[in-house]
């Protein structure tokens, strides 16, 4: 399976999940690391655009492709199971709980959940503690420019 992440240019090789174990995120509390990739450039694109205020145009930004193994354990988080608010803006932490279980509990690799910005598209979340993340491979990084339409006020 191949999955996708923007990143800045001086993060793209990295996998660490560090850039989130600092931040925090939907799926993730500050001081647990995630990697967050998705299942295609759009949806990276809409994800970047969706963190970015109005007016300004991310620049200096790489598309990576990461390859998964087709063998590797999925777990999948249908939204029929999800909390009533875990697309709420800003997020609650009930998704957080769910991701930094999901890393705790070391069952699988890939945590596939819905995207809350893109309806019926997908988010991987990889967890960089597993002990299989070593399969994971960064393919092909190339510079990707954001279409400044996405970012107008």
């Amino acid at each position: 399976m191949i999955v996708f992440r923007l990143s800045r240019a001086r993060f793209a090789k990295d996998l660490s999940g560090r850039g989130a174990e600092l931040a925090g995120g939907r799926w993730n509390s500050k001081g647990t690391p995630m990697l967050y990739t998705s299942d295609s450039i759009a949806l990276c694109t809409v994800e970047v655009a969706v963190h970015m205020p109005l007016g300004i145009v991310p620049l200096d930004y790489h598309l990576v492709h990461i390859r998964i193994p087709d063998e590797i354990e999925l777990k999948e988080l249908p939204e029929t199971i999800l909390p009533e608010d875990w697309k709420s803006y800003p997020h609650s932490n009930a998704t957080q709980v769910i991701g930094d279980e999901f890393i705790v509990a070391q069952g699988a690799l890939v945590l596939k959940v819905p995207s809350a910005a893109v309806q019926g598209t997908y988010n991987y979340l990889v967890n960089p503690r597993h002990p299989d993340f070593m399969k994971v491979q960064v393919t092909h990084i190339e510079p990707f420019e954001f279409d400044k339409r996405l970012f107008v006020k």
